[in-house]
């Protein structure tokens, strides 16, 4: 990804400009950086088993993760670390990054 100077209009965007660019924006809402990147050559062989496996995991890690926030005693707990940190730009971010090696390969949780 690159590095741009936004211009007021794009200083908030994030995602994709429509759906059929194949350019994104990232806005890192702790610093205030805008990030932009291409995708390129984009893949169009069916996805392998352990795509498929890494997919379904990262689902369920990011299921627990909703529930982490929407459950208000154990967001605080996480609230205060992500607050005292700046490398990761979201909460929901800090949180997947913190419960992410719990679960297995096969996204059963181990702890």
């Amino acid at each position: 990804m690159s590095k741009i100077k936004p211009i007021a209009i794009i200083d908030t965007m994030s995602g994709k400009v429509c759906e059929h660019s194949d350019m994104y924006f990232r806005t890192n809402k702790q610093t205030g950086d805008v990030f932009t990147g291409k995708r390129c050559n984009p893949s169009t062989a069916a996805p392998t088993e352990a795509q498929i496996k890494a997919k379904e995991r990262f689902t369920k890690v990011a299921e627990a993760v909703r529930a982490i926030m929407a459950d208000p005693e154990q967001r605080s707990q996480y609230e205060t670390g992500y607050k005292a940190q700046h490398t990761i730009g979201s909460l929901f971010g800090y949180i997947f990054a913190k419960i992410n090696d719990q679960y297995d390969e096969n996204g059963e949780k181990t702890v």
